[in-house]
């Protein structure tokens, strides 16, 4: 029990300080939250109902759950405890399982697919319900592989963001959880004792890229533990001037009316050398082999 305890008291915090941080929640929100049968969504739904009643503003929830076809799902499982919590609730029911099943070909991840109906099918639901807001159940670790993935296979540097309107303006997307550790999340559903249901779709995949980032995340916080805190934290500490983003360094310095070359704090670090040394303009005009090293 104390150690029950001590673990909702870590998430609480780490999904009140998400909430204040990236105004989360308001006054009046009526908040769809999306619960899979999963760890995550599951103990998302129990913080909220916790905050709900702590929070100083008002705020009401609608449990949801979406099944989508796949064979064996226990959807009264999943019913019978989102009735034992109180919270009002649907279950949502269409067949995206077939449509996967036929568009995704062998050995190819289904979760590309499967998460842009499900997405689609919850957005719609959200709004027939009167909802002003979604609530998902990603994490910190979420975040952070989230973060490797698009680096790494798609050449990008961005995550899962903590709020965010869908392109059609209807929808508000939060992830209540995203300063929360995956650990904790599992540790303490574990405690509750909730009826977890695990994805046969995705779950089944061995070689998703996902899964390749897990256990890298894994192997290099047995060395360093403090890994994915520190990713979690580079995520908020962005620092544009050394970065490649032409775009972005050129908005920067109109901003200021500035050198966009000048990277901020440039007085701070003025006479180093190397790596952290401040990049300046170089005139390389008559050296040779200069054009062919750009």
């Amino acid at each position: 029990m104390a150690e029950r305890d001590r673990l909702e008291r870590k998430l609480l915090r780490a999904a009140a300080r998400a909430i204040e941080d990236f105004d989360l929640i308001g006054e009046g929100d009526r908040i769809l939250v999306a619960v899979s049968g999963g760890k995550d969504s599951l103990t998302l739904l129990r913080l909220l109902q916790l905050l709900r009643a702590r929070a100083p503003v008002k705020f009401d929830l609608v449990a949801a759950n979406l099944d989508q076809g796949q064979p064996g799902f226990p959807a009264d499982v999943l019913r019978r405890h989102l009735e034992s919590t109180g919270v009002e609730h649907v279950m949502l029911r269409q067949d995206t399982y077939s449509i996967v099943r036929r568009l995704v070909p062998p050995g190819k991840s289904t979760c590309p697919v499967c998460s842009r109906l499900r997405r689609g099918i919850l957005y719609n639901a959200a709004v027939e319900l009167g909802c002003t807001k979604i609530a998902l159940g990603h994490h910190r670790d979420d975040l952070v592989e989230t973060l490797l993935l698009s680096a790494l296979y798609a050449g990008a540097l961005k995550s899962m963001p903590p709020k965010l309107r869908s392109a059609d303006g209807r929808n508000v997307v939060i992830r209540p959880l995203c300063y929360a550790a995956e650990e904790d999340v599992a540790a303490y559903a574990q405690a509750l004792a909730f009826p977890i249901i695990p994805c046969d779709l995705c779950g089944s995949q061995p070689h998703l890229r996902r899964k390749r980032v897990k256990r890298l995340l894994a192997e290099l916080t047995a060395e360093h533990p403090a890994v994915k805190g520190n990713l979690l934290h580079a995520l908020g500490k962005v620092v544009p001037s050394h970065l490649l983003d032409r775009g972005l360094v050129a908005r920067l310095g109109e901003a200021r009316g500035a050198d966009p070359w000048l990277e901020e704090g440039e007085g701070e670090s003025a006479g180093t050398c190397g790596d952290d040394a401040p990049l300046v303009p170089l005139n390389l005009a008559g050296v040779p082999g200069a054009r062919d090293a750009e």
